[in-house]
């Protein structure tokens, strides 16, 4: 009898290709932003009246862009993308209004440009965008964008609600101090741009799902491209991004139970007829 081993009746695979299997992260939509500094507190004090003629600009430009994301479903869904012409304009829509919230959120003291074009440089305007073009969008995920939106718009407007809801206080303490502190720039930096990746998720700029509510983690071996990429937070920072969040939850539960409270009292006709003499 031979002793020499016959086959293998079980050979193990090659080993994949380097890569292979390896699912490339979307990259995310990108905020760059100048560091704070000082503030002109007379801009400070009159800065929503100074911004009114650039909310009548968003108000018509916003009536166009919701037109114009309809459309751009339609096409999306057929080509599996979308044409250049609505990502142009949406993106550009979508930096005027950054340029906006960037003035109104008190992060920069300059007056925003009446252009869509997006800035050359951080001296031409101390905030711009980046939106890498995905090279194909997943119909299955257009077709069912508005669901996918729930949770990420959820997340939205608890930010941007609990930000606003004491917004008065940010402009007592940059109106005080001549510039916005470093927690409250990155707080409100943070709020700033997930609200810029859910629109820019909303409109199908992006296949990324926003996220990274809290900045993104400190890599010493990258350097930064500007003081918001990549946004590191500080603790105060992430506290008072807590205290944010917590503050647009009571906002919206309250919000909420009055608004049932209306309609079941208000609009229900047993109610009213029985409360009547």
């Amino acid at each position: 009898m031979s002793d020499t081993p016959g086959p293998d009746p079980y050979p193990q695979a090659p080993p994949p290709p380097p890569g292979f299997g390896a699912v490339p992260a979307e990259p995310l939509p990108e905020l760059d932003l100048t560091p704070p500094a000082h503030q002109n507190r007379l801009s400070v004090f009159f800065r929503i009246i100074l911004l009114i003629p650039h909310i009548l600009v968003l108000i018509v430009l916003g009536i166009g862009a919701f037109f114009v994301t309809v459309i751009g479903w339609f096409a999306a869904l057929i080509l599996g993308r979308l044409p250049d012409w609505i990502f142009d304009f949406l993106s550009s829509f979508l930096g005027y209004q950054v340029r906006f919230n960037t003035s109104a959120m008190l992060l920069t003291d300059r007056y925003p440009p009446f252009r869509l074009s997006e800035p050359a440089s951080p001296e031409d305007f101390p905030a711009r965008i980046t939106i890498p073009r995905p090279d194909a969008l997943n119909r299955l995920a257009v077709l069912f964008r508005i669901i996918l939106l729930i949770p990420c718009w959820i997340v939205s407007t608890v930010l941007t609600g609990g930000w606003w809801s004491i917004c008065i206080i940010w402009w007592i303490v940059v109106l005080i101090m001549g510039r916005s502190p470093e927690p409250l720039w990155g707080a409100s930096t943070a709020v700033l741009r997930y609200e810029f990746r859910y629109y820019a998720y909303t409109t199908m700029l992006t296949s990324a799902y926003p996220k990274k509510i809290f900045g993104d983690a400190a890599d010493p071996n990258q350097a930064p491209v500007s003081a918001s990429r990549p946004l590191v937070l500080s603790s105060g920072a992430r506290v008072l991004l807590i205290v944010i969040i917590v503050l647009g939850a009571l906002s919206a539960l309250t919000n909420g139970l009055q608004t049932g409270r209306q309609d079941s009292g208000g609009n229900n006709p047993y109610t009213n007829a029985a409360a009547r003499p």
